[in-house]
């Protein structure tokens, strides 16, 4: 049976005084995603939400009696490759005892085997392909998955926009955009609908071909699971060619309306939370993070923030710093009132909670509905 466990700060405010008039002992956790380079938007909000929350565990005492939580963050640019040479730096030369990563699907898959041989504690805030759990009991996730997320957005563009036939536009060359096709595309099938499906490579730029060949065949949506960076060109172009139908998105399109917001109009996404939420628990998160790093906090800083207080209370229940007590306290995991919502893991390690679908309206985010949970 799952324990529950109260949110860290309430452990951390009864916990001891930091360690007699000496400096207190850290512990390290390890990060990597892509810190720099294209796709930094994803890591350094990850990183930064994983931050703020060690900062305010830090200023309410620590956990396991007053030890620090110091957290170790690594670039990979987004790269597997970087990715496997970055995790046993984590793991060798600065001795996590746990890791909140990757950011990525791509570059967490690259390592998986390392981790689990290793049975690393691992929580990643944000990568949500549906291997990155499989066959691996030490690795657990904050993000649902990318098929929740992609059967989520064909009930939604087939329920509640009413389309009964849809485009899909991916990249072929993305092991997330690729999940969330795949999840899409079944999901729409089997409800009834219709997809013409259509691909490009992470390295192009030019998407008017694949646009005007897919709105040709009489869609009344496109599905397009990407990240800003290749979706905000797309969507531009779409809006150059007079594409008028709605398009519809995964997490990855969180922070589209910064470069995009004219482009974005109108247009959807399916996302982990809202900024623009009413709940006291994300006012607070939104007010802190926006003071302490200047900017209002996307998708994958609350979840990273979610994240730095599980893993936290992992360790805190663990009672200890080895592996397998953290891998124990993180499978019995149940957090409530986090600004994500609520984090329990299925016997995959994997969340099933709320899908937010937000709506960009004026450069703003606007909750449209909420679906499953």
């Amino acid at each position: 049976m799952r324990k529950s466990i109260a949110m860290l700060s309430t452990l951390a405010l009864s916990a001891t005084t930091l360690v007699g008039c000496g400096e207190a002992q850290t512990i390290k956790v390890g990060l990597f995603g892509a810190l720099t380079g294209e796709y930094a938007l994803y890591g350094v909000a990850t990183q930064q939400g994983v931050e703020l929350a060690f900062e305010e565990i830090n200023a309410a005492g620590g956990v396991l009696d007053g030890q620090l939580l110091e957290l170790v963050a690594l670039d990979t640019l987004g790269s597997g490759e970087q990715a496997a040479t970055v995790y046993p730096q984590l793991r060798d030369q600065h001795e996590v005892v746990a890791i909140l990563g990757g950011v990525f699907s791509g570059e967490t898959l690259a390592v998986k085997s390392m981790m689990v041989e290793d049975g690393m504690p691992v929580l990643s805030p944000t990568a949500t392909h549906p291997d990155v759990t499989v066959d691996a009991p030490s690795i657990f996730r904050a993000a649902y998955t990318d098929a929740f997320q992609g059967a989520t957005a064909a009930d939604f563009i087939f329920e509640e926009l009413d389309v009964t036939k849809a485009a899909v536009l991916f990249n072929q060359d993305d092991a997330y955009s690729t999940g969330l096709k795949d999840a899409f595309v079944a999901q729409f099938e089997l409800i009834g609908g219709t997809v013409e499906i259509g691909a490009f490579s992470g390295t192009d730029s030019d998407f008017s071909a694949q646009l005007a060949s897919l709105s040709a065949t009489g869609v009344g949506a496109f599905f397009v699971p990407g990240y800003v960076a290749e979706v905000g060109p797309i969507l531009v172009q779409a809006k150059t060619a007079g594409i008028t139908v709605p398009f519809v998105g995964a997490d990855g399109w969180d922070g589209i309306e910064t470069d995009y917001a004219d482009a974005a109009e109108g247009h959807f996404f399916l996302n982990h939370y809202s900024k623009t939420d009413t709940a006291e628990v994300v006012v607070d998160f939104v007010a802190a993070f926006t003071e302490r790093f200047d900017e209002a906090p996307n998708a994958l800083a609350a979840l990273g923030y979610d994240a730095g207080y599980a893993i936290a209370a992992a360790i805190e229940e663990a009672g200890s710093l080895d592996k397998a007590d953290i891998v124990e306290a993180l499978s019995n995991l149940n957090l409530t009132n986090i600004v994500t919502g609520s984090l329990a893991f299925d016997d995959e390690g994997d969340p099933v909670k709320a899908i937010t679908v937000i709506q960009v309206v004026e450069g703003e985010h606007v909750v449209h509905s909420k679906i499953g949970g």
